[in-house]
């Protein structure tokens, strides 16, 4: 968990990812409580880490939240920070997005630890965030070759030549392959010993960088007289990352609960030893992309210092639905109140030539339901 904590308040503009910091220093700052595992813990620094190949890398002596092998890495592939940091706040946003109407609803907070105790947990909750930030980091990092971000790659050109009778490969495609190797490097490099935790935070994490990978698609671009299509240039293009989290969701909600397996102890075949087994005989083996867990969920209706569960109360909910945002499921049977505020919005828009937008401010009253 160590990655995430560092890169959640890296003080660079995300939204100009060809940006490399090639002057600054980063002072990591420590945590209260964390167990370290994969890269949930970087997006929490508030100063600045350089990936600068000219200069070293600056940490506190007192912590490492970084591995030696993580830093490394970043000195390797200068531009890559910022990628990764980009790719961290991405998955943030995505997992508030896919759980906006659940009980456990992706919760963050300021501090240190921004996902807060569920990440030291085996449930579901904890196999999506796994996934998530790990699809983030790959993602982040294959389209910022493509863009030329990253000093050490490039788009993918691996692809060339005569692809089909009316079009052939060309263009500039997403380099997903260097992504996933990045990531698996990066991400898992703080995944320690053999217990079942860390047999399904690396599962997990794979999961969410096959995802990305497996969801590539074809684009294609014309070339012929007069817009004809004659003949097409065609390259791979990465998904969108709502459509990497709409399948992670989709895992989510069928994830294989898991036990600790063991094949025996013939020394030949160590590394296979230790697997995940279903915990359940009757189910089929988790396959590759899977989300898998291993505990039960804790409770998301109350309040909990223990687990670190925020609880419901207070949450916005739909009186009229019967799903998962409805006020009876959300508020867990406590009830809800209700109440009416004054919203005003811009409305009656008109563009006038040229160039500026006029319109005017409506007022309405908006019914809202609050969970007791």
């Amino acid at each position: 968990i160590s990655v995430f904590n560092a890169a959640r308040n890296l003080n660079v503009p995300f939204h100009t990812p060809k940006f490399v910091c090639q002057n600054l220093n980063f002072l990591l700052k420590p945590l209260p409580f964390c167990d370290c595992r994969g890269i949930i813990n970087v997006a929490s620094s508030t100063n600045l880490l350089t990936d600068s190949k000219n200069v070293q890398l600056v940490l506190d002596p007192s912590l490492q939240l970084l591995s030696r092998k993580q830093r490394k890495l970043i000195r390797q592939n200068p531009g890559i920070l910022h990628s990764i940091s980009s790719g961290l706040q991405s998955a943030i946003k995505e997992c508030k997005w896919q759980f906006r109407n659940r009980r456990w609803n992706c919760p963050t907070t300021p501090g240190p630890n921004i996902f807060g105790k569920i990440v030291n947990r085996g449930c579901r909750e904890t196999a999506f965030i796994f996934a998530i930030t790990s699809a983030g980091v790959t993602h982040s990092v294959a389209r910022s070759c493509s863009e030329g971000s990253i000093e050490s790659c490039t788009c993918d050109y691996r692809r060339r030549g005569p692809g089909g009778p009316d079009w052939h490969w060309g263009g500039c495609s997403d380099n997903v392959d260097f992504g996933r190797v990045f990531g698996r490097e990066f991400v898992d490099s703080n995944e320690k010993g053999r217990d079942l935790r860390f047999l399904m935070n690396l599962h997990n994490n794979e999961a969410g960088r096959l995802t990305v990978f497996t969801e590539m698609r074809q684009e294609c671009k014309c070339h012929g007289m007069s817009g004809s299509c004659t003949v097409k240039t065609c390259w791979m293009r990465l998904p969108t990352f709502r459509t990497v989290g709409d399948f992670l969701k989709d895992r989510f909600d069928g994830a294989s609960r898991v036990i600790y397996g063991n094949k025996g102890s013939n020394r030949a075949s160590r590394v296979e030893l230790h697997h995940l087994e279903p915990e359940n005989p009757a189910h089929k083996p988790p396959s590759p992309h899977d989300l898998v867990y291993f505990e039960k969920s804790p409770n998301f209706c109350t309040y909990s210092g223990k687990t670190g569960t925020a609880g419901t109360a207070g949450r916005s909910c739909n009186s009229s639905s019967p799903a998962l945002d409805g006020c009876e499921l959300l508020c867990c049977g406590r009830g809800y109140r209700t109440r009416t505020q004054r919203v005003t919005e811009r409305c009656n828009c008109t563009f006038h030539w040229c160039c500026h937008v006029s319109c005017l401010n409506c007022t309405n009253m908006q019914v809202l339901h609050e969970c007791l």
